[in-house]
């Protein structure tokens, strides 16, 4: 593969290990409206997919409407769960990993929000390697699996999307970068995959996985 041009990194799941807390605390707040889903099941179907389509999808499917104070109060809740894992919800390998890409031009693409991206970024020492290319769904009209983000992504960074490597856990997330024709690469290192994740990423279109920082360090630092 000739060296690409840039590499978004998708934030949670690759960047910081935050889904599982994250799901978990959604399902809890979820059962206040009358939706029984656990964590897990919102990991399998909505991983990589912006908060307000998954709220939208459930309500679809449940005819429970849910109002948007409840979506506040989740984030309130998310941001507070996130805050006390401190540093260590960075992931395992990441600061390594970047310090091997510092002439490599680089940025996050998340449909985590902007609140709840510059809080776990900033608490695991990310932020600064990053801003101010930092992108999130609340940006565009339509969240992964549309490739909307990504193309925002290239559009700011002043790379054509052919030219982008893509680091991603979820299928939506692979399936966006594929749609905006650039290259996807799976990441299943983070505590919410289960042993099968690898094998789907690879079904979704990834042209690699990795399941460890250090493996994929190795891979990217031969690309440049």
């Amino acid at each position: 593969m000739p060296a690409p041009g840039m590499i978004i990194f998708d934030c949670d799941g690759v960047l910081v290990d935050s889904e599982g807390v994250k799901s978990d605390i959604v399902a809890r707040h979820l059962a206040k409206v009358g939706i029984a889903i656990t964590g897990a099941g919102l990991i399998e179907r909505f991983s990589g997919v912006p908060d307000r389509e998954m709220y939208r999808a459930l309500s679809l499917e449940t005819g429970i409407a849910i109002p948007g104070e409840h979506a506040s109060e989740a984030l309130a809740l998310k941001l507070s769960g996130c805050a006390k894992q401190g540093e260590a919800l960075a992931m395992p390998g990441v600061h390594q990993c970047l310090d091997a890409l510092r002439d490599v031009g680089v940025c996050v693409a998340s449909s985590s929000s902007p609140p709840m991206l510059e809080q776990v970024l900033r608490q695991t020492r990310l932020w600064d390697r990053f801003a101010p290319n930092i992108f999130s769904a609340a940006q565009v009209k339509r969240g992964k699996p549309a490739p909307d983000l990504f193309l925002l992504a290239a559009t700011r960074m002043a790379i054509a999307p052919e030219q982008c490597l893509v680091i991603e856990d979820s299928l939506a997330g692979i399936a966006g970068a594929k749609a905006a024709a650039m290259i996807p690469i799976g990441f299943a290192g983070g505590c919410h995959c289960r042993p099968d994740h690898a094998e789907k990423l690879y079904r979704a279109g990834a042209g690699t996985v990795f399941t460890e920082m250090a493996s994929l360090t190795e891979y990217l630092s031969r690309l440049f």
